[in-house]
């Protein structure tokens, strides 16, 4: 990453077209590079996970929406998910200077899947407490988050319910953070390999919830 993030800090303070042309060769370079680092965290954690796909993020930004008219993005980043629908969560990697983690959990859950782990909590929160408590977690993620979908709480549910901090959150995820020098190391990819399976437990918890009723029958 060395070379990437020497690219990444030109970009940062040329982020044109023109330069970006001039300099698509080195781009391209790196591009492979990555691929080849990328794939081979896929096929490692694919010995242990069964994984769906490999999304590698292009550097191209999509600006329609966007205030930051840009054109690139600052990082590298590329995404794993599990096999569905038993299988739920994926896991995220982002290669930045001063702001480079490994992530995962459940981004942007559809409403039934949202209700049903906000069901789940409602009812009994000593899984995921006990899952988020562990000292592998800890010392990996520190606490599980993710934004809240409302101030107070969903409709339907009680605003005054122990596990409200639970239950009003939109998304489920966990991160940890590397610096520049953590992620120049030579023992980079075993960690990043080794915080993805300390996700396992979580992830594992996810899926059973989210293939079975509250009933704990099967949904398939």
């Amino acid at each position: 990453m060395k070379r990437g993030f020497e690219f990444l800090k030109q970009i940062k303070e040329n982020n044109n077209r023109e330069w970006f042309t001039k300099h698509k060769p080195e781009y391209d370079l790196i591009v492979k590079e990555n691929k080849i680092f990328f794939e081979q965290i896929y096929s490692e954690l694919q010995k242990q996970d069964s994984l769906q796909g490999i999304h590698i993020f292009r550097i191209y930004k999509d600006v329609r929406f966007s205030k930051d008219k840009s054109p690139y993005k600052t990082n590298f980043g590329a995404g794993y998910s599990r096999t569905k629908p038993m299988l739920r969560g994926g896991y995220y990697i982002h290669l930045e200077q001063n702001n480079s983690f490994v992530g995962g959990g459940f981004w942007a859950p559809n409403s039934e899947d949202l209700l049903r782990i906000r069901k789940e909590f409602e009812m009994d929160t000593t899984e995921i407490e006990k899952i988020t408590s562990e000292n592998t977690f800890v010392k990996y993620f520190g606490e599980l988050k993710g934004e809240d979908g409302v101030k107070t709480a969903p409709k339907g549910f009680d605003k005054n319910h122990p596990a409200i901090n639970l239950i009003k959150k939109k998304q489920f995820v966990v991160k940890r953070k590397f610096t520049d020098k953590e992620v120049l190391s030579d023992d980079f990819q075993k960690e990043v390999i080794a915080t993805f399976l300390a996700m396992r437990p979580f992830f594992d918890y996810m899926s059973e919830l989210l293939t079975t009723n509250l009933n704990g029958e099967s949904l398939f």
